[in-house]
């Protein structure tokens, strides 16, 4: 490999936080939510970031997943070119990123996740895509 195309290999890697050789999943959502879960007395609980999809049908946002925010790098990042939010974390073995073109924060009792199954049951939801298996030989 040149020096200029590993140069550029080696940035890019730095920016994507991934690790040469690493599998990365790339997914577009509708909507990154950014959920502060607070108990009745206003304590903080828990933080989240909830993916959704816009159903045309019913004209409301399904949450496709959600997880939990276990470090700072999990949090959702304004990318201003293109114009988007991103969250970047390692899940399952790969690195995965995950944008939109809409984020909210929120600040709430009860979990958006839970309340939203109401219009869309759990299982029935379309996951994040899932990291490819290496075949056996």
């Amino acid at each position: 490999m040149n020096g200029v195309i590993f140069l550029a290999w080696f940035v890019n890697s730095l920016l994507s936080g991934g690790a040469a050789g690493e599998t990365v999943i790339q997914q577009r959502v509708d909507l990154i939510e950014l959920n502060h879960f607070l108990d009745n007395t206003g304590r903080h609980v828990f933080d989240q970031v909830v993916f959704y999809q816009w159903s045309e049908e019913q004209q409301i946002y399904h949450v496709k997943a959600w997880r939990l925010v276990k470090s700072p790098r999990q949090l959702p990042q304004r990318q201003w070119n293109p114009d988007r939010y991103r969250c970047l974390w390692h899940d399952d073995g790969v690195l995965r990123e995950v944008w939109a073109p809409l984020y909210r924060e929120t600040w709430s009792q009860k979990d958006p996740e839970r309340v939203n199954r109401q219009w869309l049951a759990e299982k029935q939801r379309v996951e994040l895509r899932k990291p490819r298996r290496a075949a056996l030989h």
